[in-house]
């Protein structure tokens, strides 16, 4: 697989990555095995790029990444975390001694000296203007325990404020098909600063897949069952705020018009890493085949008429609805 660079970071990245908030069994249940299976498919399929959290089931998912990466020497996977989720949402939590306790943890969970890439994980909207929080991270990066820091975002705004600051070397923001507010500016801003863009949310929690009707349920803990109108966190996490019977619909017509021999999702991966100014996109799995299928989405060329399908889908379907909530 090609790879791209994360140009402030200085880290060279697959164009489809690997999500894994899954593998900290917040999406129903993963066992170890099966957690470190999808690990090594991707990788093998040519992903280099994994993206997690420390509160992917309170550390369980940076714990497998860290086992997995030492069961794995050599494997060149830059492993991105983020921080910050762990604790309540108020703006006087994101200080230099919470960012040390926060990645020493995350070292000791991936078994390693120097996190590649460190992401503020979705913190409050004042948090991205604080002067000190950017000085705290500055000097992770000046002691050696940080490679390089990024923002994770809900809000076109949150991102713009961050792409800003000179030393962010990536916004991670959600962008489908079902969801096309970055491309208005956020993109276009982020590649005019040389700041990396990691695509989250790709397949809109599994809709863009094809495979949901209205009638499908999920488990008890997935938050797609708990989430649905935002009780637990931003409701744009899940099926990226769309409807859900609206957004069945939609993917139900998306699927009709995939290019030939693509399946569904991989159109909506290989649509997402076709917009100039996307760094990488991290597609989850829950098993190998998940992986492997997510990573030949890198071979999937996009072309201006099916460009064009889903902007009028989603102009037709969610604009209305949601294109001024992120």
């Amino acid at each position: 697989m090609e790879t791209r660079i994360l140009t402030r970071a200085n880290l060279d990245v697959s164009p489809v990555g690997l999500g894994t908030w899954q593998l900290g069994a917040d999406w129903g249940e993963v066992d170890a095995a099966e957690a470190k299976a999808v690990l090594a498919a991707a990788a093998e399929a040519g992903v280099t790029f994994f993206d997690t959290a420390d509160a992917y089931g309170d550390g369980r998912s940076e714990t497998l990444i860290g086992e997995f990466l030492q069961e794995n020497p050599g494997s060149q996977i830059t492993v991105a975390t983020k921080m910050g989720r762990r604790v309540d949402q108020l703006p006087e939590n994101f200080t230099l001694a919470s960012f040390r306790e926060w990645t020493d943890r995350s070292r000791r969970n991936l078994q390693t000296d120097t996190l590649d890439l460190v992401q503020l994980h979705c913190p409050p909207t004042a948090v991205l203007s604080d002067d000190a929080v950017y000085d705290g991270l500055d000097t992770l990066v000046g002691e050696g325990s940080i490679g390089a820091y990024g923002i994770s975002v809900e809000t076109a705004e949150e991102a713009l404020t961050a792409i800003a600051r000179p030393n962010v070397a990536s916004v991670q923001i959600i962008l489908n098909a079902f969801r096309l507010k970055p491309l208005d500016e956020v993109v276009p801003a982020a590649r005019a600063a040389g700041v990396g863009i990691i695509a989250r949310v790709p397949l809109a929690s599994g809709l863009l897949s094809g495979k949901y009707t209205a009638e499908t349920t999920f488990a008890e803990n997935d938050h797609r069952s708990y989430n649905r109108s935002g009780e637990a966190f931003d409701v744009g996490e899940t099926f990226s705020g769309v409807d859900f019977d609206s957004g069945v619909a939609a993917a139900r017509e998306f699927a009709t018009l995939v290019p030939q021999g693509a399946t569904p999702a991989q159109a909506a991966i290989a649509w997402v890493i076709a917009q100039p100014g996307v760094s990488t996109v991290i597609p989850g799995a829950r098993n190998a085949e998940q992986a492997r299928g997510n990573a030949a989405a890198a071979d999937v060329r996009i072309d201006e008429a099916f460009d064009a399908v889903v902007r009028e889908l989603y102009d037709r379907y969610f604009r209305e609805a949601i294109h001024h909530r992120w």
